[in-house]
């Protein structure tokens, strides 16, 4: 969840984004959206991502595109794995997925940054860490999803985009 979940949402009118996360955070983010008062931006409803029941329509609902930002390094990778399961069961047949944040590449960090921030994170809890991109379009491979680009971003982060149906 980005800091300012409205910003996809002012920056793609014509999408209706759907925000989610865990409870405790639902707050926060109702209030940001209340605060900018977007049409396309409906209450965020909760998700933990080792479990999807209940995700829209009684777990019924199937999304065309999925987004999640800074997320991967904060969950275990477990946690990482079963949002990866529980996104198939979600995602239409032609879906785009798309995940923000930093990466390894070939078990390695891009960046001195980068590994100082894997550091922090595992000081703060072991589970946590920077993901190899190659381990994390396995799972996306896993579920049907082919790579469609990968997007050089500010501060040594990466915008990974698959498409479902999509081989690479």
């Amino acid at each position: 969840m980005s800091r300012r979940p409205h910003a996809p949402a002012t920056a793609l009118p014509q999408s209706l984004w759907q925000c989610s996360d865990r409870a405790a955070n639902l707050p926060g983010i109702r209030a940001w959206l209340e605060a900018s008062q977007l049409p396309n931006a409906p209450p965020p409803i909760e998700l933990d991502v080792t479990s999807f029941d209940g995700l829209g329509a009684g777990g019924r609902q199937k999304y065309d595109a999925a987004f999640s930002a800074n997320t991967l390094h904060i969950m275990g990778w477990p946690e990482v794995e079963s949002m990866f399961a529980g996104l198939d069961g979600v995602l239409q047949a032609d879906a785009t997925l798309a995940i923000y944040g930093p990466f390894n590449v070939g078990g390695r960090f891009t960046s001195d940054s980068n590994a100082a921030f894997d550091v922090d994170l595992k000081a703060g809890a072991p589970h946590r860490g920077l993901r190899d991109i190659e381990a994390v379009d396995a799972l996306a491979r896993s579920i049907g999803f082919g790579a469609i680009t990968d997007i050089a971003m500010p501060a040594n982060n990466r915008c990974l985009v698959w498409r479902r149906g999509t081989s690479s």
